[in-house]
């Protein structure tokens, strides 16, 4: 009986290592494709923010947009601020807590889109405070283009229309707040191009992708290594135990 259980469980054993083994194949391999489309994905977006400033698209081609071909695609257009529908996100920078001022720009074909004119601090939130900057007349902006961000951090607060307290860039909840009816569905994060006044201050768009694909594949390689070599000693160099 004794002979017969240790058959059984090193069976187990040796079905549950080497189902283990494959696992560990498996996610190295999986991690060795997400590095080649992160590695691809860095390239194109590093290509468009160099690129020379195009028009931003207009609203025939709004329908085309999408994250994965015009995210950060560095535009150019030219319209009049909506100042009166401008609103406030908060958000963390380099300066401290504050501000992105989000306001709608409408465009010689009636067309809107919302430009994320820069971060103001917590004193700036209100127009009031940076006149300067409520500009009247036609102006140009150039910048990258940015797609909404409908869905937050796992912690991130939830925008709140009735408090007029926004926490993401949510342009469709923001445009339907201010009456100001469809809107393009992307923003633009303005340069640092300067604003009258010095605020707000553009050109803050932070670029840059974590790319740990390359340690978490040799991560679990490695594991996938070391199981197979303790699977080796057991079954060829480990002496078996005297009865």
């Amino acid at each position: 009986m004794s002979t017969r259980k240790i058959t059984l469980s090193s069976l187990l054993f040796g079905c549950l290592t080497v189902a283990a083994i494959a696992l560990f194949l498996a996610l190295g391999a999986w991690q060795v494709q997400r590095l080649a489309w992160k590695t691809d994905l860095i390239t194109r977006v590093n290509a468009r923010v160099a690129a020379p400033a195009v028009q931003a698209p207009r609203l025939a081609d709004w329908p085309r947009v999408n994250r994965a071909d015009d995210e950060y695609r560095h535009v150019i257009l030219r319209g009049r601020l909506m100042n009166a529908a401008e609103a406030q996100v908060y958000t963390l920078s380099d300066y401290g807590a504050g501000y992105w001022v989000m306001t709608p720009l409408k465009r010689d074909d009636g067309s809107i889109v919302y430009i994320n004119r820069g971060f103001v601090l917590m004193d700036k939130r209100a127009p009031a405070t940076r006149p300067e900057a409520q500009t009247d007349g036609e102006v140009t902006i150039t910048g990258l283009l940015r797609m909404p961000e409908s869905k937050g951090w796992f912690l991130q607060q939830a925008n709140d229309p009735a408090r007029d307290a926004w926490y993401r860039r949510d342009i469709a909840a923001i445009a339907q707040s201010r009456h100001i009816g469809a809107v393009a569905p992307y923003f633009i994060d303005a340069d640092a191009t300067p604003n009258p006044g010095g605020w707000p201050k553009g050109g803050l768009t932070v670029v840059k992708f974590p790319n740990s694909h390359l340690m978490y594949a040799i991560t679990w390689f490695s594991l996938a290594a070391m199981l197979i070599a303790v699977s080796v000693w057991l079954l060829w160099f480990r002496k078996p135990e005297s009865d």
